[in-house]
């Protein structure tokens, strides 16, 4: 196992995704019910929609990395509409993705992860399930980005985390 987040591109992986989620959740606090769930242009309908989803699917992933035998049910609870339980809840997502990034080695970023689909189990390598999981994260909070500025509120800079050169000062803190 690597030594340090700087020996890990998992964990940096990881932390940069827990980095972005609190930076964009920091931004979407200061937002009542109303414009939280009013009507966006994007892939989801909102920015409550949006976010949501976001969090069901790192649960969808982080149960198959972790063999928790939650599967589709993940989808099942009631979304949130406020955006400070929501950030706790991601917060507790994203700790959850660190650690069992934190942990992997060679022998268990290519050991199968089975997921659920609606068309049965599908089996992939670990490594393959996170990659996703991030460019899945990566992917939603650009649409979030542009139902900010639908808003009338600017969106937060999200893409200052590995470099040393532009490093956000908030980053810095992650490792």
């Amino acid at each position: 196992m690597p030594a340090s987040a700087a020996d890990n591109p998992w964990l940096k992986m990881a932390l940069n995704n827990a980095w972005a989620n609190a930076t964009l959740y920091a931004t979407l606090a200061g937002l009542d019910r109303e414009t939280f769930t009013a009507p966006r242009p994007g892939f989801f309908p909102s920015l409550a929609a949006t976010m949501n989803h976001i969090l069901e699917v790192d649960l969808y992933y982080l149960d198959a990395l972790e063999a928790g035998g939650e599967g589709r049910g993940v989808y099942d609870r009631q979304p949130l509409e406020n955006p400070k339980d929501l950030a706790a809840r991601q917060a507790e997502a994203d700790l959850r993705f660190a650690r069992l990034s934190g942990a992997l080695d060679e022998t268990a970023l290519s050991a199968p992860c089975t997921t659920e689909r609606a068309t049965g189990p599908v089996t992939e390598t670990v490594a393959n399930v996170i990659l996703h999981l991030v460019q899945h994260q990566i992917h939603h909070r650009g649409q979030a980005h542009a139902q900010l500025s639908h808003a009338g509120i600017a969106p937060p800079q999200l893409d200052e985390f590995y470099l040393d050169f532009d490093r956000a000062q908030s980053a810095k803190a992650y490792w």
